[in-house]
């Protein structure tokens, strides 16, 4: 028996998976055309390298970094560029994007894996291998992986956890992965510890669900893999955040300000685990992903690979989604997810679900706070978080600073738990951009 971990703090959503954790993935067949934004990762866009009327081929190379946190991106059909313009974004903005129109052909770019075996090639080796092939984290934040496997010199890390928590409701993308691709996701995280030279390396997986324990345990028994080991977590959100379980697993603590690798750990996902592997061993750059797409309004549930750049339209009619019974589209899942106001927005790299959902709340606030701590209870930072509200609200930022409003995750636990229906997120996102713009007025100042 597999002991279970977890974290301070937290609550339990409806987990609402059973409509898809037992459907295995299928491919969704390719759009007539993509819409490759440049800006599909934190850090700096990438740039142009194609222009319109080029030929292009799955796998080929559209715009490269534009800096080193940054992260190239690629064609997931073969065609022709129609245009280089601006095109809606699931960020809700309009951004710069490559239109390719797709001939059907699937034709691909030669693809070139590391010339030696990843054991026998050095760290710096596969960390390029993998900064090519525009991998980032797959779990939502996007951060260029390239980057976060590159820490500082005095920065030692000495642990490896892959996130298999899945912790937002309906999502099962994460879950099918372990289950169907399970030697491959594992070979990833073999990779993964090899370029950071960690001592030990952990499968964090919640125990809701039990056919994914049981599977990756199986493959474990392998001696290949003797360097993994197996934890099991309890069911609770936001068991995926990076220090929820590094707390769960490790029981360190990630300074206030401060970064996993502050804490001697990296974090990577399950997906973006996968994705390495892909690069690595086969060469093929990240231009699809497994996306679940589920909610009351979806008469069709899946688990679909989907090419990036697909409008989100055709993934929901795929699945037959009933839009006269959805008040609301979101992409992720509905504790961090982002509403969608454009359907021809694209599917990105970090699109982990779509969600039909039929029911809406109210997002204002409703009562004044009754100080009755649920909300302080709930955090799984530790912070106290309808003190910052109060604060954010009366534009008292240098006292939401004192009060560590930058270490909130915004994972909603708070807002989730409030009796009074304050939205509290709204106060703490509010509270991190006017500080945020303080200490950069500040920095200014000082040079």
């Amino acid at each position: 028996m597999i002991k279970k971990l977890t974290f301070n703090g937290g609550v339990h959503p409806p987990y609402n998976k059973g409509q898809t954790a037992t459907l295995p993935i299928e491919t969704l067949p390719s759009p007539e055309k993509v819409y490759i934004p440049l800006a599909m990762h934190m850090g700096a866009p990438s740039k142009v390298v194609v222009k319109r009327g080029d030929k292009v081929k799955i796998g080929q190379l559209v715009a490269e970094s534009g800096g080193f946190v940054s992260s190239p991106a690629h064609a997931s059909v073969s065609g022709e560029v129609s245009s280089i313009g601006i095109f809606p974004h699931p960020s809700g903005q309009y951004l710069t994007s490559v239109e390719i129109t797709n001939d059907k052909l699937d034709e691909f770019a030669e693809l070139k894996p590391l010339e030696k075996s990843w054991r026998e090639a050095a760290p710096g080796e596969i960390v390029q291998k993998i900064a090519s092939c525009g991998i980032v984290g797959m779990g939502g934040a996007t951060f260029p992986t390239h980057v976060k496997l590159s820490p500082p010199s005095e920065k030692k890390i000495d642990t490896l956890i892959i996130n298999g928590a899945e912790c937002e409701p309906f999502l099962s993308a994460d879950h099918r992965l372990m289950l169907e691709k399970t030697e491959d996701f594992l070979t990833g995280a073999l990779i993964l510890k090899k370029i950071l030279g960690a001592q030990s390396a952990y499968i964090g997986i919640e125990d809701n669900k039990p056919d994914a324990i049981d599977t990756v345990q199986n493959k474990l028994s392998d001696a290949k893999f003797s360097d993994l080991k197996l934890i099991g977590l309890h069911t609770k959100y936001p068991q995926g955040g990076e220090k929820q379980l590094i707390q769960a697993i490790t029981k360190r603590q990630v300074p206030s300000g401060g970064l996993p690798m502050d804490a001697g750990c990296i974090v990577q996902n399950v997906g973006t685990a996968y994705a390495v592997w892909d690069a690595v061993c086969n060469g093929v750059p990240l231009y699809q992903r497994v996306v679940t797409v589920t909610g009351p309004a979806v008469k069709k549930p899946a688990n679909l690979l989907v090419r990036v750049g697909t409008p989100i339209k055709q993934v929901l009619d795929f699945c037959q989604v009933d839009y006269a019974a959805a008040k609301k589209i979101v992409m992720g899942g509905p504790m961090m997810g982002i509403t969608q106001s454009e359907l021809d927005a694209p599917v990105i790299k970090s699109t982990s679900g779509l969600l039909a959902l039929t029911e809406t709340h109210e997002g204002i606030r409703a009562y004044d706070c009754i100080s009755c701590g649920h909300c302080v209870k709930a955090c799984p930072i530790h912070l106290v978080p309808s003190v910052i509200a109060k604060y954010s609200d009366k534009k008292m930022f240098e006292e939401a600073e004192k009060w560590n409003v930058l270490d909130c995750i915004e994972c909603g636990s708070c807002a989730f738990v409030c009796p009074s229906k304050i939205n509290l997120v709204h106060f703490m996102k509010l509270g991190k951009y006017h500080v945020n713009t303080i200490r950069k007025a500040r920095a200014t100042k000082k040079q």
